[in-house]
């Protein structure tokens, strides 16, 4: 029989319902409704856990439009896990009802076969670029035509590039360190972002690099199982998080580095989902010892100062993922004020959601228009002539937002910034 995916008593009991999280709530700043927020949202998940209430229609939205970003941990006082929660919740949901055959279909295709496959997303990229490369997407955007195809518009507006050569090339590779070793590290490519952020992937790469870093790019890697466990796919995640721990030995290199923040909470928590797994569980605890999201990894080192110029004033958006699930914020501003050159100016409200939130934006696009509406306004008030950020989701999210809210400001990753002040520097003088 299988082991309930609900969520557990004791975490639900650490909600003393004091109400300090509804501010920090995209969803309940966006509603005013008590059942969209975190605490309305316990009160749904403690009736469902406890058998006082059946899994409904209504308990199903009010999860689903949940953003899991987490900002209520931060606002907590009692220290609830809402994430941990939320997650439970879907998976129980996903645990107990019957979807449609076509939905079934879907999902089993993206999230068991797609993310999984390396060959299958190259297939999907080149695809992509051809539509991209062609004309044919410009084409299709200056038409008209996505106003009136509903969702399927809001999805294509929001849909990744493709940037071939894609980084599956590089996956199994050693890259030396830039003058003297200080540090052997690993580094996961992800899934996706190895076709659309294939150029980010190769920056972190470079950066690394440049701070005396030898970059292994481990064979076997694959997807971290963050888009599942939100889906509420809990058992394909764990398979994914045993293959990504057999395919990094963590006691091989000083830190294990991702670029993505939104996976980065995942990798950080595969104890969490392997905590029954009597095989696995000491090795995902040492696994998460070595997980470091770049920004971090990096602020932790003596910097190589050796940078250019930019020439820039820059807002920075705090990714959800690195601010209240890692409570990583000052890495990144340490990192961008490091640039030579660069003008740094801090949004308002720049740890709310912007509405990305993995792929929240495709299965609730209103929502999420409005937040990236009001995020955009935020940042349009600093006058930055670059948006950086630390998450590839966020960057698809606020590229559409400089598009069509702001002044077609380019957005970069934080490691896309260094990389290109240390390029800068190494031009011929």
């Amino acid at each position: 029989m299988a082991v309930s995916e609900a969520p557990k008593q004791a975490d639900l009991d650490r909600c003393v319902h004091c109400g300090l999280c509804l501010n920090s709530c995209p969803t309940y700043r966006e509603l005013g409704l008590e059942m969209d927020s975190p605490r309305g949202r316990i009160y749904q998940m403690v009736q469902v856990s406890t058998g006082k209430a059946e899994i409904t229609e209504s308990y199903q939205h009010h999860i689903d439009l949940c953003l899991a970003c987490r900002a209520c941990e931060t606002a907590c006082p009692s220290g609830v896990q809402y994430g941990r929660l939320v997650e439970a919740a879907r998976a129980h949901i996903e645990q107990n009802i019957e979807r449609p055959w076509y939905e079934n279909m879907l999902r089993q295709f993206i999230f068991g076969h797609l993310l999984q496959t390396p060959w299958m997303l190259k297939l999907a990229g080149y695809g992509l670029y051809g539509f991209q490369a062609s004309g044919l997407q410009k084409l299709v955007r200056s038409s008209g035509i996505l106003n009136h195809l509903g969702k399927l518009g809001e999805m294509e507006a929001l849909s990744p590039g493709a940037e071939p050569p894609y980084f599956f090339n590089e996956i199994g590779k050693v890259f030396p360190a830039e003058g003297e070793r200080k540090y052997r590290v690993a580094f996961l490519g992800g899934c996706i972002a190895n076709v659309s952020f294939a150029r980010l992937n190769e920056a972190t790469v470079r950066v690394l690099q440049k701070n005396g870093c030898e970059v292994i790019v481990p064979a076997g890697q694959g997807c971290c199982g963050a888009l599942h466990v939100h889906s509420g796919l809990k058992d394909m995640a764990r398979e994914l998080a045993r293959k990504n721990i057999d395919a990094v030995p963590s006691g091989s290199f000083d830190a294990i580095i991702t670029n993505a923040a939104g996976c980065g909470s995942t990798l950080k928590e595969y104890d969490e989902l392997l905590e029954h797994d009597a095989a696995y569980f000491d090795k995902a605890k040492a696994f998460i010892a070595k997980m470091k999201d770049i920004t971090e990894f990096l602020a932790g080192l003596e910097l190589n100062p050796n940078m250019g110029e930019l020439k820039a004033t820059v807002t920075y958006q705090d990714s959800c993922h690195l601010a209240h699930g890692q409570k990583i914020r000052t890495a990144p501003r340490k990192l961008i004020n490091a640039v030579p050159g660069l003008t740094f100016k801090e949004m308002p409200l720049s740890d709310l959601c912007c509405g990305s939130a993995g792929i929240y934006n495709v299965m609730q696009p209103e929502m999420a228009g409005k937040l990236l509406e009001n995020k955009m306004e935020y940042v349009n008030g600093t006058n930055a002539d670059w948006i950086i950020t630390a998450n590839p989701g966020c960057m698809i999210q606020l590229q559409a937002g400089a598009e069509k809210y702001g002044s077609r400001q380019p957005v970069y990753h934080v490691v896309e910034v260094l990389d290109q002040a240390y390029r800068r520097f190494d031009l011929p003088k």
